[in-house]
Protein backbone atom coordinates (compact mmCIF):
# COMPACT_ATOMS: atom_id res chain seq x y z
CA UNK A 1 0.00 0.00 0.00
CA UNK A 2 1.69 3.19 -1.15
CA UNK A 3 -0.94 5.72 -0.11
CA UNK A 4 -1.00 7.29 3.33
CA UNK A 5 -4.03 8.12 5.43
CA UNK A 6 -5.16 11.61 4.46
CA UNK A 7 -6.29 12.58 7.97
CA UNK A 8 -2.83 12.09 9.46
CA UNK A 9 -0.09 14.68 9.13
CA UNK A 10 3.60 13.88 8.60
CA UNK A 11 4.00 13.27 12.36
CA UNK A 12 1.00 10.95 12.54
CA UNK A 13 -1.31 13.43 14.27
CA UNK A 14 -4.95 13.67 13.21
CA UNK A 15 -5.82 16.80 11.24
CA UNK A 16 -8.52 18.15 8.97
CA UNK A 17 -7.53 17.78 5.32
CA UNK A 18 -7.00 21.07 3.48
CA UNK A 19 -9.36 20.92 0.49
CA UNK A 20 -8.97 24.56 -0.56
CA UNK A 21 -7.00 23.64 -3.70
CA UNK A 22 -9.46 20.95 -4.83
CA UNK A 23 -11.77 21.69 -7.74
CA UNK A 24 -15.36 22.56 -6.97
CA UNK A 25 -17.42 19.91 -8.77
CA UNK A 26 -20.75 18.16 -8.46
CA UNK A 27 -20.40 15.36 -5.90
CA UNK A 28 -22.73 12.42 -5.30
CA UNK A 29 -22.59 9.49 -2.91
CA UNK A 30 -24.94 6.55 -2.46
CA UNK A 31 -24.80 4.36 0.64
CA UNK A 32 -26.89 1.42 1.78
CA UNK A 33 -27.66 -0.76 4.75
CA UNK A 34 -30.10 -3.33 6.05
CA UNK A 35 -32.18 -3.73 9.19
CA UNK A 36 -32.96 -7.40 9.72
CA UNK A 37 -35.86 -8.44 11.94
CA UNK A 38 -38.55 -11.06 12.42
CA UNK A 39 -41.28 -11.22 9.80
CA UNK A 40 -43.83 -10.29 12.48
CA UNK A 41 -41.93 -7.08 13.29
CA UNK A 42 -41.68 -6.17 9.61
CA UNK A 43 -45.44 -6.71 9.29
CA UNK A 44 -46.04 -4.20 12.12
CA UNK A 45 -43.98 -1.63 10.22
CA UNK A 46 -45.59 -2.26 6.84
CA UNK A 47 -49.10 -2.29 8.31
CA UNK A 48 -48.50 0.92 10.28
CA UNK A 49 -48.97 -0.81 13.65
CA UNK A 50 -45.52 -0.19 15.21
CA UNK A 51 -45.84 1.04 18.81
CA UNK A 52 -44.04 4.37 18.22
CA UNK A 53 -45.75 5.28 14.94
CA UNK A 54 -44.68 5.50 11.30
CA UNK A 55 -41.26 3.84 11.33
CA UNK A 56 -40.41 4.45 7.68
CA UNK A 57 -41.32 8.16 7.65
CA UNK A 58 -39.48 8.78 10.92
CA UNK A 59 -36.34 6.92 9.79
CA UNK A 60 -36.37 8.80 6.48
CA UNK A 61 -36.45 12.18 8.27
CA UNK A 62 -33.78 11.07 10.74
CA UNK A 63 -31.49 10.06 7.87
CA UNK A 64 -31.92 13.37 6.09
CA UNK A 65 -31.26 15.30 9.30
CA UNK A 66 -28.17 13.17 9.98
CA UNK A 67 -26.71 13.89 6.54
CA UNK A 68 -26.98 17.61 7.29
CA UNK A 69 -25.27 17.19 10.69
CA UNK A 70 -22.41 14.89 9.64
CA UNK A 71 -19.64 17.43 10.25
CA UNK A 72 -20.90 17.81 13.83
CA UNK A 73 -20.71 14.04 14.41
CA UNK A 74 -17.52 13.01 12.58
CA UNK A 75 -14.61 15.04 13.98
CA UNK A 76 -12.60 15.70 10.81
CA UNK A 77 -15.46 16.08 8.31
CA UNK A 78 -15.90 19.36 6.48
CA UNK A 79 -19.28 21.10 6.71
CA UNK A 80 -20.81 20.91 3.24
CA UNK A 81 -23.61 22.75 1.43
CA UNK A 82 -25.76 19.69 0.77
CA UNK A 83 -28.11 20.19 -2.16
CA UNK A 84 -29.89 16.82 -1.88
CA UNK A 85 -30.32 14.19 0.81
CA UNK A 86 -32.83 11.46 0.05
CA UNK A 87 -33.54 8.21 1.87
CA UNK A 88 -35.28 5.23 0.31
CA UNK A 89 -36.59 2.57 2.68
CA UNK A 90 -37.97 -0.61 1.15
CA UNK A 91 -39.45 -3.60 2.97
CA UNK A 92 -37.80 -6.86 1.95
CA UNK A 93 -39.69 -9.95 3.11
CA UNK A 94 -36.77 -12.18 2.08
CA UNK A 95 -34.49 -10.70 4.78
CA UNK A 96 -36.97 -10.15 6.47
CA UNK A 97 -36.39 -6.47 7.12
CA UNK A 98 -35.77 -3.12 5.51
CA UNK A 99 -33.29 -2.08 2.82
CA UNK A 100 -32.19 1.51 3.34
CA UNK A 101 -30.44 3.62 0.70
CA UNK A 102 -29.24 7.23 0.96
CA UNK A 103 -28.23 9.52 -1.87
CA UNK A 104 -26.49 12.78 -1.04
CA UNK A 105 -25.39 15.51 -3.45
CA UNK A 106 -23.54 18.79 -3.23
CA UNK A 107 -21.36 21.05 -5.30
CA UNK A 108 -18.11 21.46 -3.45
CA UNK A 109 -14.46 20.64 -3.11
CA UNK A 110 -14.80 17.42 -1.14
CA UNK A 111 -17.06 14.38 -1.39
CA UNK A 112 -20.27 13.48 0.41
CA UNK A 113 -19.51 9.82 1.19
CA UNK A 114 -19.56 10.40 4.95
CA UNK A 115 -22.89 12.21 4.70
CA UNK A 116 -24.47 9.30 2.83
CA UNK A 117 -23.02 6.74 5.26
CA UNK A 118 -24.15 8.79 8.26
CA UNK A 119 -27.65 9.15 6.78
CA UNK A 120 -27.99 5.37 6.34
CA UNK A 121 -26.56 4.64 9.79
CA UNK A 122 -28.92 7.00 11.60
CA UNK A 123 -31.92 5.81 9.56
CA UNK A 124 -31.07 2.22 10.58
CA UNK A 125 -30.65 3.22 14.22
CA UNK A 126 -33.99 5.02 14.13
CA UNK A 127 -35.71 1.86 12.87
CA UNK A 128 -34.13 -0.06 15.75
CA UNK A 129 -35.26 2.55 18.27
CA UNK A 130 -38.81 2.44 16.98
CA UNK A 131 -39.19 -1.35 17.10
CA UNK A 132 -37.01 -2.34 20.06
CA UNK A 133 -40.11 -2.57 22.28
CA UNK A 134 -41.35 -5.53 20.22
CA UNK A 135 -38.00 -7.04 19.15
CA UNK A 136 -34.68 -6.40 20.83
CA UNK A 137 -32.76 -8.73 18.48
CA UNK A 138 -33.07 -6.53 15.39
CA UNK A 139 -29.75 -6.43 13.50
CA UNK A 140 -28.22 -3.57 11.55
CA UNK A 141 -26.06 -4.96 8.74
CA UNK A 142 -24.06 -4.20 5.64
CA UNK A 143 -23.73 -0.43 5.92
CA UNK A 144 -21.50 0.48 3.00
CA UNK A 145 -20.70 2.95 0.28
CA UNK A 146 -22.32 1.79 -2.96
CA UNK A 147 -21.24 4.55 -5.32
CA UNK A 148 -19.53 7.94 -5.39
CA UNK A 149 -19.02 10.37 -8.21
CA UNK A 150 -17.23 13.67 -8.66
CA UNK A 151 -13.89 15.17 -7.87
CA UNK A 152 -10.47 14.14 -9.14
CA UNK A 153 -11.05 10.41 -8.66
CA UNK A 154 -14.32 10.46 -10.65
CA UNK A 155 -16.81 7.64 -10.39
CA UNK A 156 -16.41 4.63 -8.10
CA UNK A 157 -18.75 1.65 -7.79
CA UNK A 158 -18.68 -0.98 -5.06
CA UNK A 159 -18.13 -4.59 -6.07
CA UNK A 160 -21.38 -6.52 -6.37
Amino acid sequence: MTQSLSHLDEKGAAHMVDVSDKAITARTAIAGGKVVMKAETLALIVDGRAPKGDVIATARLAGIMAAKKTSELIPLCHPLPISKAAIDISPDPTLPGLEITAIVRCTGNTGVEMEALTAVSVACLTVYDMVKAVEKGVRIEAIRLIEKDGGKSGRWLADK
